[in-house]
């Protein structure tokens, strides 16, 4: 069976563009959104959230755009700073009482 992961839409380990299929869409940026910002409602300047994604994603700024619009990630009005709102498959899942 084919790899059914968000990795099947990366040629050598980058994002060159999204899928387009919509579930495969948003299932690509629910991925780059724990990759480029793994811990949930820490905020994140701006210059240090394109850095990450540019190392991620052929069009770091789009992706930072499609992230917001995709309610997976918030901004300051000013956009000076981004965190993630969102828990996705993607993050580790929290261990539970013994």
């Amino acid at each position: 069976m084919p790899d059914a992961g968000p990795e099947r839409f990366l040629v050598r380990g980058r994002l060159e563009q999204l899928p387009r299929r919509v579930a495969d869409r948003r299932l690509v940026l629910r991925w780059l959104a724990t990759r480029v910002l793994p811990a949930l409602d820490e905020p994140t300047p701006e210059r240090v959230l394109t850095e990450r994604l540019a190392a991620l994603a052929r069009d770091p700024v789009g992706r930072r755009r499609d992230l917001v619009e995709a309610g997976l990630v918030q901004r300051t009005r000013d956009g000076a700073e981004y965190w993630r709102t969102e828990v996705t498959e993607f993050d580790a899942l929290p261990s539970g009482p013994a």
